[in-house]
């Protein structure tokens, strides 16, 4: 497949596949909401959820961000997925639209804030985490290179650091969260628990390019043991969720575009600002 518009991560499978397919399909009809979408974009999965657990009618919208349609541009400049189209009016961030879905669409679905404001404004620092900190983790452990002229040695020692920091993001999240749980607030879930599902159901791509993730076994996680019990706790139950299983494509389909990023050679604005040392743009 030729490169389109000359941008290098442009070269992508076309459209969602699998159980997301189908999603797409059934969501392919004219609606006043409408989600501008990449299917392998995890912003764009945080939304895409949050949509379907409340039952929310919408119309899918595929596009190549980095192909980016003037019916994208028009509405966001800056021609990035998730936007949402509402009533002929743009919004994105991803967060900013998930809060929006449940203010205008409470009626709908499951409520997925806490009714009390304390546990809503907590909610909300722990989505931020999530964006802040995890994510961040995630891609300088996912594009670390080594540093020309170190010793194998070295290499080995510079990933486990950048491993390290990211484990040491999920334990703090873990520490957060509810002890029963299985989500993070307890039995339901919640925008939280949305917010970094996509991730979570990427983390294969770390014992597929970097040589694992390593999560302790259960029994081998020392004075962490009860954390990384509750950790994998939490993402069993978000990998069994209908909404993540049917918004989610085939894997093969992900394997072209996340070995771009474990060789440190894609050019998302996300990929672009890790390499930076920026936030999430």
């Amino acid at each position: 497949m030729a490169q389109q518009n000359g941008h290098p991560d442009a070269d992508l499978h076309p459209s969602a596949s699998g159980l997301a397919a189908k999603t797409v399909d059934a969501h392919s009809s004219e609606q006043q909401l409408k989600l501008y979408a990449g299917w392998f974009c995890p912003f764009v999965q945080r939304v895409w959820l949050v949509l379907e657990e409340k039952q929310i009618p919408y119309q899918y919208i595929e596009v190549n961000p980095y192909h980016k349609p003037q019916s994208l541009l028009a509405l966001n400049p800056r021609g990035l997925v998730p936007t949402l189209e509402y009533d002929s009016k743009p919004l994105y961030e991803s967060n900013v639209v998930l809060e929006f879905l449940e203010d205008v669409y409470g009626d709908h679905g499951p409520s997925l804030r806490p009714k009390d404001p304390y546990l809503r404004a907590r909610g909300r620092i722990w989505m931020d985490f999530a964006t802040s900190r995890i994510i961040p983790a995630f891609h300088r452990f996912l594009q670390y290179q080594p540093q020309p002229g170190q010793s194998e040695q070295e290499a080995k020692q510079g990933l486990d650091e950048v491993r390290q920091v990211f484990l040491g993001r999920l334990k703090e999240f873990a520490k957060e969260m509810d002890a029963e749980g299985p989500y993070f607030f307890g039995i339901e879930p919640s925008l939280v628990d949305f917010v970094l599902a996509p991730w979570a159901v990427r983390l294969w791509i770390f014992d597929h390019y970097k040589g694992g993730l390593g999560i302790p076994e259960k029994g081998q996680g020392g004075e962490d043991e009860t954390v990384w019990a509750r950790w994998k706790k939490w993402t069993t139950a978000i990998e069994n969720r209908k909404s993540l299983k049917e918004t989610t494509s085939d894997k093969e389909h992900f394997l072209p575009i996340y070995q771009r990023y474990a060789d440190n050679k894609a050019m998302s604005e996300l990929a672009k600002a890790t390499r930076q040392g920026l936030p999430v743009p």
